[in-house]
């Protein structure tokens, strides 16, 4: 059936090749349609039991969604006139930054003074360049002793200090709203720096964690796939040695993106900085369907056949191992739609459908447009055919060696499996090269961190949290995480309540402590709410019917480990020390990522448990032999659980990225032992070949295709480990690796396998 296939095609070239055209035209529009979203949301399902409860939180209290400035004195000194200076300036041009609703900082922070029966309440830095070295003192003196500020908004040593501003924004216009803020912060820090050169100033938050996803997504894509289509066209012309081979080759490769992201576009599927890796992978692996067929097309008319006849007989022994090949792939890359993350789940799809559009053109498009164009090849066998008899032989010869060797570099690898450990820090997605990383590094050794957990403490009923007990309760429960490791800061609102009652006991300091009364805590509590200016009320702190408050705990950048860990810890506390009505579990971004990497693992073993079953019947159908069709899922699992151990040995993290590696390189990796088992049994079969002899025939017919799709695979993954998102960058490395095993295990393990197996 192929070969008519073949002839038939050969005889319709023309109308081929326009139907492709029409078929990329009709796709390709779907183009349009794309959008992109950078929200570190889209990483977590709407089932998400993390993502769910975070919601909740901030449904109930203002939003934490953020833009942070940190300003670094260069001598050294917050409280001069010309710092608190700056401060004050920033804070007021920091009201202008589209979408925001709160601006906190030294100069507009709300200090409490008792004066006789009243309250006074003033912003604690107004007009900083008039101020004497009496009020900067008094001023640094309040700050320091602040539980509020320290570590939030100064630093204990004074030497850093920061403008945090809250934003909302609406959600209408996701790919406008986040650059429309991040342009202004950074025209504004631009403008700082013209204003006060003496000041360091960094730029941090969430508002720049999600536009540091959608700005190296872009990088990534103006960068990475360029570099991609050179290397691989330098590398298909140097190892096919036609150039009309690797021109058509990349032409079925462009338009095979394009379709693929048509496709997208049609769909309503949106682009993430995860599924952006796209166009770099369905790259690769359409080059790979190319090279088979052109490598045993080539070889055929330098072997003296016609043209005509030379690609009949390529399609004839090719098109049942691509296609078995472009199915598997497939299944693993669909098997990514087990994933917990759905930016994974869209990365499978858009491949999935790269694969069979890449198939697609490269067994109809390709051969037709081989034989309308001119192809001159010199007679006589390759050198690198010659170099594949070469290894066939060694490989014949030491095949007893090779398969213990193989054995115990195996057991010796997947032994280092359990040396890797879960760990998700979402700062950590950037190389130190991004703005963003440099900045939150700077802040979180500096200042203070972006990981926070946040708690909505229910006190039980409508105003309860003027409660003492409740009080007693939620102070020990911010005493508790103040003194565990890894905790920077603790925002109560206890403390807020111990300095209205000492204001409103003339500032004794005796009187810094809990109100006794719930009457006299409402009353302060009213007081002060009442003085508070627009924009810095307690909102972020306390529900509308006064029944919860909310506790924030900043941390250091802790492993995702540690952050569960104290997690579980925390709820230990609150089952030991807290009502039932108090008892609630924390909701941050920090803890939605501390989750996905192990949830996203427990759903991929069983995405990986499908995609295996069903290529090993495909296999076993496909090659006809129940024996065989088991032996080939040794060469295909063992590169996977290598290369996690060869990780395990060098690295020792796995996050949410390469938890997905295992399901997408399962199709990847049965390609070589397709193609090399399909030669291996026709050599059995059709030739009648004894073990030996058809292991050097598979060699010869297919070793140089698949040390050529070997080579580009590994190439254009190393291309995506060059990302700066360190999510793709660890992706790639790992499954070039995964690939090279896969390509030794194919030449060095499942050739003594077979002859083993079959000696008799």
């Amino acid at each position: 059936m192929a070969r008519t296939y073949g002839e038939w095609l050969i005889c319709w070239r023309v109308a081929a090749i326009l139907l492709s055209i029409i078929t990329v035209l009709a796709t390709g529009y779907g183009a349009r349609f794309i959008s992109f979203s950078a929200d570190y949301r889209v990483f977590f399902s709407q089932e998400n039991p993390q993502l769910q409860a975070f919601e909740a939180l901030q449904n109930i209290y203002t939003k934490t969604d953020n833009v942070l400035f940190v300003l670094a004195p260069r001598d050294g000194q917050v409280f001069t006139p010309d710092t608190l200076a700056a401060v004050e300036y920033l804070t007021e041009r920091a009201w202008q930054i589209p979408y925001s609703i709160r601006v906190d900082s030294l100069s507009n922070f709300q200090h409490t003074r008792g004066e006789q029966d009243d309250l006074i309440v003033e912003n604690l830095v107004e007009d900083a360049l008039d101020l004497d070295p009496a009020d900067l003192r008094r001023i640094r003196e309040i700050a320091l002793r602040e539980p509020l500020l320290v570590h939030s908004i100064v630093s204990a040593q004074a030497d850093v200090t920061g403008v945090n501003v809250t934003v909302q924004l609406p959600g209408v216009n996701e790919m406008q709203e986040t650059p429309e803020v991040v342009e202004f912060s950074r025209a504004l820090v631009e403008e700082m720096r013209e204003r006060y050169p003496d000041i360091e100033i960094h730029l941090t938050g969430i508002v720049m964690l999600n536009n540091a996803f959608s700005e190296n997504s872009a990088l990534d894509m103006q960068r990475l796939v360029p570099v991609m289509f050179l290397l691989v066209t330098v590398v298909m012309v140097l190892l096919l040695r036609s150039f009309t081979g690797a021109l058509i080759s990349m032409l079925i490769v462009f338009i095979t993106i394009i379709t693929a992201l048509g496709l997208t576009g049609w769909l309503g599927i949106r682009l993430t900085p995860p599924s952006s890796a796209a166009p770099t992978m369905i790259l690769t692996l359409t080059v790979a369907n190319c090279i088979h067929i052109l490598v045993s097309f080539l070889h055929g008319m330098r072997r003296g056949d016609a043209k005509a006849k030379a690609m009949v007989e390529s399609l004839r022994v090719n098109l049942a191992p691509v296609f078995i090949t472009n199915l598997t792939t497939a299944i693993g890359f669909l098997s990514m739609n087990f994933s917990d993350a759905p930016p994974f789940r869209d990365l499978g799809n858009i491949v999935s459908m790269g694969v069979v559009a890449g198939f697609v053109y490269s067994i109809v498009l390709l051969p037709a447009l081989m034989m309308v164009l001119p192809v001159r090849v010199k007679l006589g066998t390759s050198l690198s055919h010659r170099a594949m008899d070469r290894v066939a032989e060694f490989v014949i010869t030491r095949r007893r060696a090779l398969l213990w060797g193989m054995g115990l570099l195996v057991l010796l690898l997947v032994a280092m499996i359990p040396r890797n450990q879960l760990n998700d820090e979402f700062v950590k997605y950037f190389d130190g090269s991004v703005e963003f990383r440099q900045a939150t590094d700077f802040t979180t050794e500096h200042l203070t961190g972006i990981y926070r957990i946040d708690y909505s403490l229910e006190s039980g009923e409508s105003g309860g949290i003027s409660e003492p007990e409740y009080l007693r309760r939620l102070e020990a429960f911010a005493d508790w995480y103040r003194q565990q490791p890894g905790v920077i800061h603790v925002q109560s609102l206890t403390d807020t309540m111990k300095r209205l009652n000492k204001n409103l006991h003339g500032d004794d300091e005796a009187w810094y402590r809990l109100p006794e009364e719930r009457e006299q805590a409402a009353q302060y509590l009213l007081l002060y709410e009442m003085s508070l200016p627009y924009g810095l009320d307690l909102n972020n702190q306390i529900n509308l019917d006064k029944s919860a408050t909310r506790l924030g705990v900043v941390l250091h950048s802790i492993s995702s480990n540690r952050v569960l860990e104290l997690e579980e810890q925390a709820q230990q506390w609150l089952r030991d020390h807290a009502p039932v009505s108090m008892q609630a579990h924390g909701a941050s971004p920090t803890i939605m990522f501390s989750h996905i990497g192990e949830r996203n693992i427990r759903s991929m073993l069983t995405g990986t448990t499908v995609a295996l079953l069903l290529i090993s019947l495909v296999l076993i159908f496909a090659l006809r032999s129940l024996k065989i069709g088991l032996v080939s899922m040794i060469p295909n699992l063992v590169p996977a659980a290598m290369a996690f151990g060869l990780w395990g040995l060098l690295v020792g993290q796995v996050g949410l990225a390469l938890s997905v590696v295992t399901g997408m390189t399962l199709g990847i990796v049965v390609d070589d032992t397709v193609h090399f088992l399909s030669k291996y049994l026709r050599a059995r079969r059709e030739v009648g070949l004894n073990a030996p002899d058809a292991v050097r025939y598979a060699f010869a017919h297919v070793g140089v295709a698949l040390w050529t799709t070997s080579a580009v695979l590994v190439a254009g993954f190393l291309v995506l480990a060059q990302s700066a998102f360190e999510l793709n960058a660890g992706m790639g490395l790992l499954t070039a690796i995964t690939i090279s095993f896969a390509l030794a295990a194919d030449f060095l393990l499942l050739p003594p396998l077979l002859m083993k197996l079959e000696k008799k």
